[in-house]
Protein backbone atom coordinates (compact mmCIF):
# COMPACT_ATOMS: atom_id res chain seq x y z
CA UNK A 1 0.00 0.00 0.00
CA UNK A 2 1.55 3.34 -0.58
CA UNK A 3 0.43 7.36 0.12
CA UNK A 4 -0.93 9.10 -2.92
CA UNK A 5 1.58 11.44 -3.44
CA UNK A 6 0.55 12.85 -6.60
CA UNK A 7 -2.57 14.06 -5.13
CA UNK A 8 -0.85 15.49 -1.96
CA UNK A 9 -3.64 14.49 0.58
CA UNK A 10 -2.98 12.35 3.48
CA UNK A 11 -5.04 8.75 2.40
CA UNK A 12 -4.12 5.25 1.81
CA UNK A 13 -6.36 2.96 -0.30
CA UNK A 14 -8.87 5.49 -0.63
CA UNK A 15 -10.89 3.54 -2.55
CA UNK A 16 -11.83 1.25 0.52
CA UNK A 17 -10.77 -1.98 2.04
CA UNK A 18 -8.15 -2.96 -0.59
CA UNK A 19 -7.78 -7.33 1.01
CA UNK A 20 -8.87 -10.24 0.25
CA UNK A 21 -13.07 -10.37 1.89
CA UNK A 22 -13.48 -12.65 4.47
CA UNK A 23 -15.80 -15.70 3.42
CA UNK A 24 -19.74 -15.49 3.05
CA UNK A 25 -19.94 -17.99 5.68
CA UNK A 26 -17.19 -17.77 8.31
CA UNK A 27 -17.07 -18.86 12.55
CA UNK A 28 -14.84 -17.06 14.41
CA UNK A 29 -13.46 -19.43 16.25
CA UNK A 30 -12.97 -22.40 13.67
CA UNK A 31 -11.24 -20.29 11.49
CA UNK A 32 -8.78 -19.61 14.82
CA UNK A 33 -8.49 -23.59 15.90
CA UNK A 34 -9.94 -26.01 13.40
CA UNK A 35 -6.72 -25.61 10.89
CA UNK A 36 -4.39 -26.07 13.22
CA UNK A 37 -6.33 -28.81 14.95
CA UNK A 38 -6.60 -30.94 12.07
CA UNK A 39 -2.85 -29.88 10.52
CA UNK A 40 -0.62 -30.12 13.81
CA UNK A 41 -2.90 -31.55 16.51
CA UNK A 42 -0.46 -32.61 18.99
CA UNK A 43 1.45 -28.96 18.32
CA UNK A 44 0.91 -26.53 21.61
CA UNK A 45 -1.57 -24.54 21.05
CA UNK A 46 -1.44 -22.56 24.73
CA UNK A 47 1.18 -22.78 27.46
CA UNK A 48 0.38 -21.66 30.90
CA UNK A 49 2.75 -20.54 33.43
CA UNK A 50 1.64 -19.89 37.20
CA UNK A 51 4.91 -20.07 38.80
CA UNK A 52 7.99 -19.49 37.22
CA UNK A 53 10.05 -20.94 39.64
CA UNK A 54 8.91 -24.03 39.17
CA UNK A 55 10.19 -23.61 35.24
CA UNK A 56 7.64 -25.43 33.67
CA UNK A 57 4.38 -24.90 32.20
CA UNK A 58 1.49 -25.80 34.46
CA UNK A 59 -0.69 -26.35 31.42
CA UNK A 60 0.32 -27.28 27.94
CA UNK A 61 -2.83 -27.81 25.47
CA UNK A 62 -2.40 -29.04 22.33
CA UNK A 63 -4.42 -27.53 19.32
CA UNK A 64 -6.74 -31.00 19.51
CA UNK A 65 -7.09 -30.83 22.88
CA UNK A 66 -8.24 -26.59 22.70
CA UNK A 67 -10.55 -27.47 19.45
CA UNK A 68 -11.78 -30.70 21.83
CA UNK A 69 -12.56 -28.40 24.79
CA UNK A 70 -14.00 -25.58 22.99
CA UNK A 71 -16.68 -27.73 21.21
CA UNK A 72 -17.98 -29.61 24.00
CA UNK A 73 -18.52 -26.54 26.04
CA UNK A 74 -20.07 -25.39 23.28
CA UNK A 75 -22.45 -28.16 23.73
CA UNK A 76 -22.62 -27.88 27.53
CA UNK A 77 -23.79 -24.42 26.64
CA UNK A 78 -26.78 -24.71 24.10
CA UNK A 79 -27.15 -28.01 26.55
CA UNK A 80 -27.92 -25.69 29.25
CA UNK A 81 -30.78 -23.44 27.41
CA UNK A 82 -28.62 -20.70 25.29
CA UNK A 83 -28.83 -20.04 22.02
CA UNK A 84 -27.24 -18.16 18.82
CA UNK A 85 -27.52 -14.68 19.44
CA UNK A 86 -27.65 -14.95 23.08
CA UNK A 87 -25.41 -13.05 24.68
CA UNK A 88 -23.11 -14.91 27.79
CA UNK A 89 -21.23 -12.28 30.08
CA UNK A 90 -17.76 -14.10 30.94
CA UNK A 91 -16.57 -13.04 34.46
CA UNK A 92 -14.57 -15.79 35.26
CA UNK A 93 -10.51 -15.80 36.72
CA UNK A 94 -7.10 -15.93 35.06
CA UNK A 95 -7.23 -19.23 34.28
CA UNK A 96 -7.19 -21.46 30.60
CA UNK A 97 -11.18 -21.37 31.53
CA UNK A 98 -11.51 -18.10 30.44
CA UNK A 99 -10.87 -18.45 26.64
CA UNK A 100 -12.28 -21.51 25.97
CA UNK A 101 -15.48 -20.53 27.66
CA UNK A 102 -15.05 -17.24 24.97
CA UNK A 103 -14.55 -19.19 21.96
CA UNK A 104 -16.72 -22.09 22.96
CA UNK A 105 -19.70 -19.44 22.98
CA UNK A 106 -18.16 -18.31 19.05
CA UNK A 107 -18.59 -21.75 18.34
CA UNK A 108 -22.58 -22.18 19.27
CA UNK A 109 -23.08 -18.35 17.52
CA UNK A 110 -23.49 -17.03 21.16
CA UNK A 111 -22.13 -13.77 21.81
CA UNK A 112 -19.55 -13.56 24.32
CA UNK A 113 -19.39 -10.50 26.60
CA UNK A 114 -15.47 -10.40 27.95
CA UNK A 115 -14.97 -8.64 31.85
CA UNK A 116 -12.88 -7.89 34.23
CA UNK A 117 -12.77 -10.14 37.67
CA UNK A 118 -11.96 -6.83 38.85
CA UNK A 119 -15.57 -5.00 37.97
CA UNK A 120 -17.44 -4.07 41.54
CA UNK A 121 -21.09 -5.49 41.42
CA UNK A 122 -22.66 -2.23 40.86
CA UNK A 123 -20.86 -2.19 37.34
CA UNK A 124 -21.39 -5.63 36.64
CA UNK A 125 -24.96 -5.10 37.06
CA UNK A 126 -24.68 -2.09 34.55
CA UNK A 127 -23.12 -4.13 31.90
CA UNK A 128 -25.76 -7.23 32.48
CA UNK A 129 -28.38 -4.94 32.29
CA UNK A 130 -27.38 -2.76 29.09
CA UNK A 131 -26.19 -5.78 27.17
CA UNK A 132 -29.63 -7.94 28.08
CA UNK A 133 -27.09 -10.82 28.57
CA UNK A 134 -29.19 -14.58 28.71
CA UNK A 135 -26.39 -15.62 31.36
CA UNK A 136 -23.01 -14.92 33.73
CA UNK A 137 -20.40 -17.59 33.57
CA UNK A 138 -18.21 -16.78 36.84
CA UNK A 139 -16.24 -18.09 39.28
CA UNK A 140 -18.10 -20.46 41.78
CA UNK A 141 -18.70 -17.49 44.38
CA UNK A 142 -17.84 -13.99 41.91
CA UNK A 143 -20.58 -12.51 40.34
CA UNK A 144 -23.84 -14.66 42.35
CA UNK A 145 -24.68 -11.39 44.09
CA UNK A 146 -25.85 -9.99 40.59
CA UNK A 147 -27.01 -12.80 39.06
CA UNK A 148 -30.69 -11.67 39.36
CA UNK A 149 -33.79 -13.52 38.16
CA UNK A 150 -34.19 -14.87 34.94
CA UNK A 151 -30.52 -15.04 34.45
CA UNK A 152 -29.02 -18.52 34.20
CA UNK A 153 -25.41 -18.49 36.04
CA UNK A 154 -22.75 -20.63 35.03
CA UNK A 155 -20.15 -21.53 37.58
CA UNK A 156 -16.11 -22.21 36.91
CA UNK A 157 -16.89 -26.07 37.91
CA UNK A 158 -19.83 -26.61 36.20
CA UNK A 159 -18.18 -25.45 32.99
CA UNK A 160 -14.83 -27.36 33.34
CA UNK A 161 -17.14 -30.42 33.49
CA UNK A 162 -18.79 -29.35 30.19
CA UNK A 163 -15.34 -29.25 28.69
CA UNK A 164 -14.73 -32.73 29.66
CA UNK A 165 -17.87 -34.80 29.23
CA UNK A 166 -20.57 -32.90 26.55
CA UNK A 167 -20.05 -34.44 23.40
CA UNK A 168 -18.56 -32.46 20.52
CA UNK A 169 -20.86 -29.73 18.58
CA UNK A 170 -20.69 -29.19 15.08
CA UNK A 171 -19.13 -25.40 14.72
CA UNK A 172 -21.93 -22.75 14.08
CA UNK A 173 -22.29 -21.87 10.48
CA UNK A 174 -22.22 -18.28 11.20
CA UNK A 175 -22.77 -15.80 8.49
CA UNK A 176 -19.18 -13.51 8.54
CA UNK A 177 -21.64 -10.74 9.33
CA UNK A 178 -23.23 -12.31 12.55
CA UNK A 179 -22.31 -11.11 15.67
CA UNK A 180 -19.32 -13.25 17.67
CA UNK A 181 -18.12 -10.14 20.80
CA UNK A 182 -19.12 -7.51 22.54
CA UNK A 183 -16.60 -5.38 24.25
CA UNK A 184 -17.59 -2.67 26.78
CA UNK A 185 -15.45 0.72 26.19
CA UNK A 186 -14.81 3.61 28.25
CA UNK A 187 -17.34 6.37 26.33
CA UNK A 188 -17.76 10.32 26.52
CA UNK A 189 -20.92 9.30 28.88
CA UNK A 190 -20.73 8.41 32.16
CA UNK A 191 -21.25 4.62 31.64
CA UNK A 192 -18.91 2.40 29.06
CA UNK A 193 -20.55 1.90 25.75
CA UNK A 194 -20.71 -1.83 23.66
CA UNK A 195 -18.40 -2.36 20.92
CA UNK A 196 -20.42 -5.12 18.92
CA UNK A 197 -18.07 -7.01 17.02
CA UNK A 198 -19.13 -9.53 13.91
CA UNK A 199 -17.12 -12.96 13.15
CA UNK A 200 -15.46 -11.61 10.49
CA UNK A 201 -13.11 -9.25 13.06
CA UNK A 202 -11.15 -12.14 13.14
CA UNK A 203 -10.52 -11.63 9.42
CA UNK A 204 -9.53 -7.94 9.75
CA UNK A 205 -6.63 -8.56 12.11
CA UNK A 206 -5.11 -10.21 9.03
CA UNK A 207 -3.34 -7.40 8.02
CA UNK A 208 -1.31 -7.64 11.78
CA UNK A 209 0.47 -10.31 10.76
CA UNK A 210 3.28 -9.35 8.85
CA UNK A 211 2.13 -5.40 9.30
CA UNK A 212 2.81 -5.76 13.17
CA UNK A 213 3.82 -9.00 13.91
CA UNK A 214 5.68 -10.68 11.05
CA UNK A 215 4.50 -13.86 12.63
CA UNK A 216 4.93 -17.59 11.30
CA UNK A 217 3.71 -20.74 12.31
CA UNK A 218 7.00 -20.94 14.49
CA UNK A 219 6.46 -18.36 16.30
CA UNK A 220 6.03 -18.59 20.19
CA UNK A 221 3.92 -15.34 21.65
CA UNK A 222 4.34 -14.28 24.77
CA UNK A 223 1.46 -11.54 26.09
CA UNK A 224 1.38 -9.69 29.39
CA UNK A 225 -1.96 -8.89 29.76
CA UNK A 226 -4.64 -11.43 31.46
CA UNK A 227 -7.30 -13.83 29.89
CA UNK A 228 -9.70 -10.93 30.63
CA UNK A 229 -8.39 -7.97 28.57
CA UNK A 230 -9.16 -8.06 24.63
CA UNK A 231 -5.84 -6.78 23.92
CA UNK A 232 -4.52 -10.86 25.21
CA UNK A 233 -7.74 -12.26 23.30
CA UNK A 234 -6.47 -10.80 20.13
CA UNK A 235 -2.97 -10.19 20.34
CA UNK A 236 -2.27 -13.06 22.55
CA UNK A 237 -4.54 -15.65 20.95
CA UNK A 238 -6.32 -15.45 18.22
CA UNK A 239 -3.68 -14.17 15.83
CA UNK A 240 -1.10 -16.99 17.38
CA UNK A 241 -3.93 -19.45 17.11
CA UNK A 242 -4.95 -18.58 13.21
CA UNK A 243 -1.45 -18.93 12.79
CA UNK A 244 -1.24 -21.92 14.09
CA UNK A 245 1.55 -20.31 16.40
CA UNK A 246 1.85 -21.27 20.22
CA UNK A 247 0.54 -18.60 22.64
CA UNK A 248 2.37 -18.61 26.51
CA UNK A 249 0.07 -16.45 29.49
CA UNK A 250 1.50 -15.71 32.84
CA UNK A 251 -1.22 -16.41 35.55
CA UNK A 252 1.68 -15.66 38.30
CA UNK A 253 2.94 -12.52 40.22
CA UNK A 254 3.78 -9.93 37.74
CA UNK A 255 7.10 -7.97 38.66
CA UNK A 256 9.09 -6.29 35.72
CA UNK A 257 11.85 -9.01 36.80
CA UNK A 258 9.40 -12.20 35.89
CA UNK A 259 9.52 -11.19 32.25
CA UNK A 260 12.71 -11.92 31.15
CA UNK A 261 13.05 -14.60 32.95
CA UNK A 262 9.63 -15.96 31.40
CA UNK A 263 10.97 -15.00 27.69
CA UNK A 264 14.35 -17.20 28.35
CA UNK A 265 12.86 -20.42 30.34
CA UNK A 266 10.02 -20.91 27.38
CA UNK A 267 12.19 -19.74 24.19
CA UNK A 268 9.29 -16.73 23.49
CA UNK A 269 9.78 -14.89 20.15
CA UNK A 270 7.87 -12.27 20.20
CA UNK A 271 6.80 -10.55 23.32
CA UNK A 272 3.63 -8.25 23.38
CA UNK A 273 3.23 -5.53 26.03
CA UNK A 274 2.07 -2.09 26.61
CA UNK A 275 5.18 0.81 26.93
CA UNK A 276 4.51 1.17 31.05
CA UNK A 277 5.84 -2.45 31.40
CA UNK A 278 8.74 -2.35 28.96
CA UNK A 279 9.81 0.36 31.10
CA UNK A 280 9.75 -1.21 33.83
CA UNK A 281 11.51 -4.11 32.65
CA UNK A 282 14.45 -2.25 31.69
CA UNK A 283 14.51 -0.36 34.99
CA UNK A 284 14.02 -2.95 37.26
CA UNK A 285 14.48 -6.02 35.00
CA UNK A 286 18.31 -8.19 34.69
CA UNK A 287 20.90 -7.00 32.03
CA UNK A 288 21.22 -10.76 30.83
CA UNK A 289 20.83 -10.09 27.51
CA UNK A 290 20.74 -14.14 27.24
CA UNK A 291 17.16 -13.80 28.57
CA UNK A 292 16.25 -12.59 25.10
CA UNK A 293 18.17 -15.26 22.92
CA UNK A 294 14.94 -16.33 21.44
CA UNK A 295 13.29 -13.47 21.11
CA UNK A 296 13.15 -11.65 17.72
CA UNK A 297 11.35 -8.52 18.51
CA UNK A 298 8.64 -7.07 21.33
CA UNK A 299 5.42 -5.58 20.33
CA UNK A 300 3.63 -2.42 21.95
CA UNK A 301 0.28 -1.10 22.10
CA UNK A 302 -1.91 0.96 24.70
CA UNK A 303 -0.63 4.22 24.97
CA UNK A 304 2.09 6.90 23.72
CA UNK A 305 5.66 4.86 24.45
CA UNK A 306 7.46 7.25 26.66
CA UNK A 307 10.96 9.29 24.77
CA UNK A 308 13.50 6.81 24.42
CA UNK A 309 12.11 3.79 24.77
CA UNK A 310 12.55 2.61 21.30
CA UNK A 311 16.49 2.96 21.37
CA UNK A 312 16.98 1.80 25.22
CA UNK A 313 15.08 -1.64 24.13
CA UNK A 314 17.10 -2.24 21.28
CA UNK A 315 20.09 -1.44 23.30
CA UNK A 316 19.33 -3.44 26.40
CA UNK A 317 17.73 -6.82 24.83
CA UNK A 318 19.21 -6.74 21.33
CA UNK A 319 16.32 -6.88 19.52
CA UNK A 320 13.57 -4.12 17.61
CA UNK A 321 10.41 -2.87 19.20
CA UNK A 322 7.52 -2.54 16.99
CA UNK A 323 4.85 -0.27 17.88
CA UNK A 324 0.81 0.14 16.77
CA UNK A 325 -2.11 2.20 17.28
CA UNK A 326 -5.84 0.83 16.99
CA UNK A 327 -8.75 0.93 19.51
CA UNK A 328 -11.91 -1.07 20.93
CA UNK A 329 -13.79 -0.65 17.52
CA UNK A 330 -11.06 -2.09 15.28
CA UNK A 331 -8.08 -3.40 17.28
CA UNK A 332 -4.78 -1.92 15.37
CA UNK A 333 -4.63 -0.68 12.28
CA UNK A 334 -1.56 1.59 11.95
CA UNK A 335 1.67 0.03 12.78
CA UNK A 336 5.63 -0.59 12.40
CA UNK A 337 6.66 -3.68 11.93
CA UNK A 338 10.02 -5.97 10.62
CA UNK A 339 9.11 -4.59 6.87
CA UNK A 340 8.28 -1.17 8.00
CA UNK A 341 11.21 -0.02 10.29
CA UNK A 342 10.63 2.45 13.28
CA UNK A 343 10.39 6.11 12.01
CA UNK A 344 10.94 8.39 15.26
CA UNK A 345 7.85 10.37 16.30
CA UNK A 346 5.46 8.28 14.03
CA UNK A 347 3.47 5.00 15.30
CA UNK A 348 3.88 3.58 11.88
CA UNK A 349 1.72 3.32 8.74
CA UNK A 350 -1.80 1.90 8.11
CA UNK A 351 -1.27 -1.99 7.74
CA UNK A 352 -1.37 -3.61 4.02
CA UNK A 353 -5.04 -3.38 2.34
CA UNK A 354 -6.11 -1.24 5.04
CA UNK A 355 -7.83 2.48 3.75
CA UNK A 356 -7.07 5.05 6.26
CA UNK A 357 -7.59 9.34 5.69
CA UNK A 358 -6.49 12.44 8.01
CA UNK A 359 -9.78 13.78 7.58
CA UNK A 360 -10.60 17.53 8.24
CA UNK A 361 -10.85 18.03 12.45
CA UNK A 362 -14.74 19.95 12.37
CA UNK A 363 -16.22 18.28 8.99
CA UNK A 364 -15.79 17.00 5.56
CA UNK A 365 -14.55 13.76 3.80
CA UNK A 366 -12.05 14.87 1.16
CA UNK A 367 -8.64 14.05 3.54
CA UNK A 368 -6.64 17.07 4.80
CA UNK A 369 -2.91 17.81 2.39
CA UNK A 370 0.34 15.73 3.52
CA UNK A 371 1.53 17.17 6.66
CA UNK A 372 -1.87 18.57 7.89
CA UNK A 373 -3.49 17.99 11.11
CA UNK A 374 -6.94 15.91 11.29
CA UNK A 375 -8.80 13.09 12.30
CA UNK A 376 -7.38 9.65 11.39
CA UNK A 377 -10.60 8.08 9.75
CA UNK A 378 -10.63 4.31 8.14
CA UNK A 379 -13.24 3.58 5.70
CA UNK A 380 -16.14 1.27 6.62
CA UNK A 381 -15.65 -1.29 4.29
CA UNK A 382 -12.66 -2.79 6.50
CA UNK A 383 -13.94 -6.04 7.68
CA UNK A 384 -11.97 -6.11 11.26
CA UNK A 385 -14.65 -2.82 12.04
CA UNK A 386 -17.35 -3.22 14.09
CA UNK A 387 -20.60 -3.76 13.66
CA UNK A 388 -21.66 -0.70 15.89
CA UNK A 389 -22.33 0.61 19.09
CA UNK A 390 -24.71 -1.81 21.33
CA UNK A 391 -28.04 0.27 21.93
CA UNK A 392 -26.26 3.49 21.16
CA UNK A 393 -27.32 5.05 17.66
CA UNK A 394 -26.71 8.27 18.71
CA UNK A 395 -23.06 7.86 19.68
CA UNK A 396 -22.76 5.46 16.28
CA UNK A 397 -24.31 8.16 13.96
CA UNK A 398 -21.62 10.72 15.53
CA UNK A 399 -18.49 8.80 14.37
CA UNK A 400 -18.95 8.10 10.71
CA UNK A 401 -18.77 10.70 8.13
CA UNK A 402 -19.71 9.49 4.36
CA UNK A 403 -17.86 6.04 4.36
CA UNK A 404 -15.16 6.92 6.95
CA UNK A 405 -14.92 5.86 10.02
CA UNK A 406 -13.47 8.13 12.98
CA UNK A 407 -12.80 6.90 16.08
CA UNK A 408 -11.01 10.23 18.07
CA UNK A 409 -7.36 9.67 17.33
CA UNK A 410 -6.03 13.08 16.05
CA UNK A 411 -3.25 12.46 13.21
CA UNK A 412 -0.47 13.47 10.62
CA UNK A 413 0.59 11.65 7.44
CA UNK A 414 3.98 12.20 6.04
CA UNK A 415 4.62 12.32 2.23
CA UNK A 416 6.12 8.43 3.32
CA UNK A 417 2.78 7.52 4.41
CA UNK A 418 4.13 7.53 8.46
CA UNK A 419 1.26 8.81 10.65
CA UNK A 420 2.54 10.83 14.16
CA UNK A 421 -0.63 10.48 16.68
CA UNK A 422 -1.09 13.65 17.77
CA UNK A 423 -3.95 12.22 20.92
CA UNK A 424 -7.33 11.84 20.77
CA UNK A 425 -9.64 14.32 20.46
CA UNK A 426 -11.09 14.54 23.39
CA UNK A 427 -7.96 14.59 25.27
CA UNK A 428 -6.58 17.81 23.48
CA UNK A 429 -5.81 20.86 25.87
CA UNK A 430 -7.29 24.01 25.08
CA UNK A 431 -5.01 26.69 26.66
CA UNK A 432 -5.19 30.25 26.66
CA UNK A 433 -7.12 30.19 23.38
CA UNK A 434 -4.96 27.28 21.77
CA UNK A 435 -5.54 23.89 21.23
CA UNK A 436 -2.58 21.52 22.11
CA UNK A 437 -1.66 17.93 22.11
CA UNK A 438 -1.01 16.83 25.76
CA UNK A 439 1.70 13.89 24.17
CA UNK A 440 3.86 16.95 22.99
CA UNK A 441 4.04 18.64 26.25
CA UNK A 442 4.83 15.35 27.52
CA UNK A 443 7.64 14.27 25.01
CA UNK A 444 9.44 17.74 26.01
CA UNK A 445 9.01 17.49 29.64
CA UNK A 446 10.20 13.96 29.69
CA UNK A 447 13.63 14.59 28.67
CA UNK A 448 14.24 16.48 31.89
CA UNK A 449 16.32 14.33 34.03
CA UNK A 450 15.09 14.54 37.21
CA UNK A 451 11.69 13.42 35.61
CA UNK A 452 10.42 9.67 35.61
CA UNK A 453 7.38 9.66 34.44
CA UNK A 454 4.83 13.23 33.13
CA UNK A 455 1.34 13.37 32.11
CA UNK A 456 -0.60 16.43 31.26
CA UNK A 457 -4.11 17.69 30.91
CA UNK A 458 -6.11 21.00 31.05
CA UNK A 459 -6.63 22.33 34.14
CA UNK A 460 -9.22 24.94 35.53
CA UNK A 461 -7.63 27.62 37.64
CA UNK A 462 -10.67 30.05 37.71
CA UNK A 463 -13.95 30.09 36.09
CA UNK A 464 -12.92 31.92 32.63
CA UNK A 465 -9.37 30.55 32.25
CA UNK A 466 -7.90 27.12 31.71
CA UNK A 467 -3.74 26.45 31.63
CA UNK A 468 -1.99 22.99 30.69
CA UNK A 469 -1.19 21.41 33.60
CA UNK A 470 1.89 19.31 34.40
CA UNK A 471 1.90 16.38 36.70
CA UNK A 472 5.33 15.22 37.21
CA UNK A 473 6.95 11.41 38.96
CA UNK A 474 10.26 12.34 39.67
CA UNK A 475 13.47 10.30 39.91
CA UNK A 476 13.55 11.26 43.49
CA UNK A 477 10.46 11.43 45.00
CA UNK A 478 12.23 13.13 48.25
CA UNK A 479 14.45 15.28 46.29
CA UNK A 480 12.10 16.49 43.17
CA UNK A 481 12.92 19.10 41.05
CA UNK A 482 12.58 23.10 41.46
CA UNK A 483 9.00 24.01 39.84
CA UNK A 484 11.05 26.36 37.98
CA UNK A 485 13.42 24.59 36.78
CA UNK A 486 10.92 22.58 34.83
CA UNK A 487 9.54 25.62 33.61
CA UNK A 488 12.74 26.72 32.78
CA UNK A 489 13.07 23.26 30.88
CA UNK A 490 9.92 23.89 28.91
CA UNK A 491 10.74 27.22 28.01
CA UNK A 492 13.50 26.00 25.92
CA UNK A 493 11.80 23.35 24.22
CA UNK A 494 7.75 24.22 23.55
CA UNK A 495 6.73 27.56 22.16
CA UNK A 496 4.84 29.94 25.03
CA UNK A 497 1.26 28.20 24.48
CA UNK A 498 2.51 24.51 24.54
CA UNK A 499 3.96 25.33 28.26
CA UNK A 500 2.71 24.40 31.32
CA UNK A 501 1.83 26.94 34.14
CA UNK A 502 1.40 24.29 36.25
CA UNK A 503 2.97 22.03 38.26
CA UNK A 504 1.89 19.15 40.30
CA UNK A 505 4.68 16.33 41.84
CA UNK A 506 2.74 12.73 42.26
CA UNK A 507 4.29 9.25 43.62
CA UNK A 508 2.89 7.88 40.57
CA UNK A 509 0.57 8.54 37.50
CA UNK A 510 -3.01 7.04 38.30
CA UNK A 511 -3.67 4.46 35.49
CA UNK A 512 -6.35 1.79 34.10
CA UNK A 513 -5.72 -2.19 34.69
CA UNK A 514 -4.39 -1.80 31.37
CA UNK A 515 -1.87 0.70 31.73
CA UNK A 516 -3.49 3.98 30.37
CA UNK A 517 -3.23 7.30 32.31
CA UNK A 518 -6.34 7.95 33.52
CA UNK A 519 -6.10 11.91 32.79
CA UNK A 520 -9.60 12.65 34.21
CA UNK A 521 -8.31 11.65 37.57
CA UNK A 522 -5.82 14.09 37.22
CA UNK A 523 -8.39 16.93 36.49
CA UNK A 524 -9.93 15.97 39.07
CA UNK A 525 -7.25 15.87 41.29
CA UNK A 526 -6.23 19.34 39.77
CA UNK A 527 -9.78 21.01 41.03
CA UNK A 528 -9.65 19.65 44.23
CA UNK A 529 -6.44 21.20 45.08
CA UNK A 530 -7.48 24.80 43.61
CA UNK A 531 -10.20 24.48 45.74
CA UNK A 532 -7.99 24.00 48.97
CA UNK A 533 -5.63 26.76 46.86
CA UNK A 534 -2.95 24.93 46.88
CA UNK A 535 0.08 26.87 45.13
CA UNK A 536 0.41 26.69 41.19
CA UNK A 537 4.00 24.88 41.73
CA UNK A 538 3.06 21.98 44.27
Amino acid sequence: MSTRKSASVSVSGSGGFQGMPPPERFNMARYCLAGAAAGSPQKPGLIVVDDIEAGEPSEVWSYEKLEDSVLRIATGLIERGLQPGDRLFIRLGNTSLYPLVFFGALAAGIIAIPASIQLTDNEIAFLLEDSGARAIAADDEAGMSVAGAGLLHLKASELIEMSRTCKRANWADTHAGYPAYLIYTSGTTAHPKGVLHAHRAAWGRRPMYQGWYGITRNDRMLHAGAFNWTFTLGTGLTDPWANAATAIIYTGEKTPAVWPRLIGTFKATLFAAVPGLLRQILKYGSDDLSQFESLRHALVAGEAPPPGLFENWEARTGTPLYEALGMSEISTYISTAPGTPHKSGTVGKPQAGRAVAILPTERGVEPVPIGEDGLIAIHRSDPGLMIGYWNRPDEEAEVYRGDWFIGGDLGRMDAEGYITHLGRANDVMKALGYRVAPQEVEAALSEHPEIAEVACTEVRVREDLSVIGAFIVPRNWRHPPEPKSVLDFADQRLAAYKRPREIRFLPSLPRTANGKIKRSILVEFAAAHAKTGAASAS
